[in-house]
C-alpha cells in the first residue's frame, strides 16, 4: 500500500514537472515589446531621442518636411586617408554596391562605409538601440566588412623574422616541439592544437568592422548636427566617431498613450480632496453638530451665502438685459414727476379721458 502511494505521488510530481515546463515554454515563445529605436531613456530619467537626425529618403516628386534630414553626414578622415559617410539609425540615403565581405543582400542596411582604392567596406549594419552611459550617448554598428587580416599577415613576417620571441632559445626552437626534453610533450602538443582550433575558427569567423557613434549635446538650434572622425584601432575593425546635436541634449520624456499624464494626476487628487472634504464634513456636522437637512453639509452659510451671491447676480443681469429690449406694441411707458413721486397731473388727465372715450364707444 505504501509502495502504491508512493508510486501516485512521484506520477503526480512528473505530471506538475510536466506543466511546468510546457507553461515556461508557452512564456518563453510569447513576444515582448520591443523599444523604440534611436530612443533612449537613462535610469536618471533623462530622455534621448534621436529619430530626428535620421536622414531618409524622399520619394520622387514630394518635398521634403521642415527639419527633415534628407542627405547622410560626412566625416573627414583628414590625415587617415579617406573620407566616411554615415547614417543615424538607418542605413545611408546614397545606395552604394560591390561592398567588400557582405552579402547582397545586406547591402541596403549599412549604415556606416569608406571607399579605399575604388572599394567599398562597411563599417556595420543599421542599428537603433542607443545605450546611455552616464552623460553620454552611445550607438554602436557591427557586423561590417571582414577585417584584421593585414595584422595577421604582419605579425606572420614579424615571427619569420625573430624566431625566438618566446625566450632566448636557440633557432629552430619555435617549429621544432620535441626536440627538448624540458617541455612537457603532451601539455605542449595540446597547447598547439588549441592553437590550431582557434586559426582554424579564426579563418572561419573572422573579425569585421564596427562603428561605435558618441553623441554629444549641443544647445546651439541653429548648428545643424555634425559629424566628425575620431580614431580608428591598429587593426582597422573598430571605428569612432562624435556628433553634435541639439537632440542629444537630456530632456523629459513626453506623455505616452494609456499612461497617467501630470493633468491626470492632479485631477485624481483633486477629486479625491473634494470627495474627503465632504464626506468628512457631512459625517462632522451629523454627529457632532446634530445637523440635518442642507446643513449637514460642511460651511453651509458659507455656500448659502456664495448661492445667494449668484442668484442676486442673474437676477440683477436679467432686468437689466430686459429693459434694453424694445416694449411690446400698444404700450407706452408714462414719464415719471420731475419729484420722482409718481405720475404728472398732466398725464393722469390724459388717461381718464381716454378711458372716457372708450366708454362712450
Amino acid at each position: 500500500m505504501q509502495l502504491k502511494s508512493t508510486h501516485n505521488f512521484l506520477g503526480a510530481v512528473a505530471v506538475l514537472a510536466s506543466v511546468a515546463v510546457a507553461e515556461d515554454g508557452k512564456f518563453s515563445t510569447t513576444p515582448t515589446a520591443t523599444a523604440t529605436a534611436c530612443v533612449a531613456t537613462s535610469t536618471s530619467g533623462a530622455f534621448f531621442d534621436l529619430r530626428p537626425d535620421t536622414a531618409v529618403v524622399i520619394a520622387e516628386g514630394e518635398k521634403p518636411g521642415r527639419g527633415v534630414k534628407t542627405e547622410d553626414y560626412l566625416a573627414r578622415g583628414y590625415d587617415y586617408g579617406y573620407n566616411f559617410t554615415l547614417n543615424i539609425c538607418g542605413a545611408v540615403v546614397k545606395g552604394i554596391e560591390d561592398v567588400v565581405g557582405v552579402d547582397k543582400s545586406d547591402w541596403k542596411n549599412i549604415s556606416a562605409y569608406y571607399e579605399e582604392k575604388g572599394k567599398v567596406y562597411s563599417l556595420g549594419q543599421q542599428s537603433g538601440t542607443l545605450k546611455p552611459r552616464g552623460r553620454k550617448l552611445v550607438l554602436q554598428y557591427s557586423n561590417g566588412s571582414p577585417c584584421g587580416g593585414k595584422d595577421k599577415e604582419r605579425d606572420k613576417r614579424r615571427k619569420r623574422r625573430s624566431p625566438d620571441i618566446l625566450g632566448s632559445v636557440h633557432e629552430g626552437a619555435e617549429n621544432k616541439y620535441h626536440d627538448y626534453p624540458d617541455y612537457d610533450d603532451d601539455d605542449y602538443m595540446v597547447n598547439k592544437d588549441d592553437d590550431d582550433d582557434d586559426e582554424k575558427k579564426d579563418k572561419k569567423k573572422g573579425r569585421r568592422k564596427s562603428a561605435t557613434i558618441s553623441f554629444l549635446c549641443d544647445h546651439d538650434p541653429e548648428i545643424s548636427t555634425t559629424a566628425s572622425f575620431v580614431s580608428a584601432d591598429p587593426d582597422e575593425c573598430a571605428y569612432f566617431f562624435e556628433v553634435r546635436s541639439q537632440h542629444a541634449c537630456a530632456t523629459a520624456e513626453p506623455h505616452k498613450p494609456g499612461s497617467v499624464g501630470p493633468g491626470s494626476v492632479f485631477a485624481i487628487i483633486f477629486f479625491i480632496a473634494v470627495l474627503v472634504y465632504i464626506v468628512g464634513g457631512i459625517f462632522y456636522q451629523r454627529t457632532v453638530a446634530h445637523a440635518r437637512g442642507w446643513r449637514q453639509l460642511p460651511n453651509y452659510s458659507l455656500w448659502a451665502g456664495i448661492w445667494s451671491f449668484i442668484s442676486d447676480t442673474f437676477i440683477i443681469l436679467t432686468s437689466s438685459c430686459s429693459r434694453l429690449m424694445p416694449s411690446r406694441r400698444g404700450y407706452r411707458s408714462l414719464q415719471i414727476s420731475p419729484n420722482g413721486r409718481g405720475r404728472t397731473r398732466d398725464d393722469e388727465n390724459r388717461l381718464i379721458d381716454q378711458l372716457d372715450e372708450e366708454w362712450d364707444d
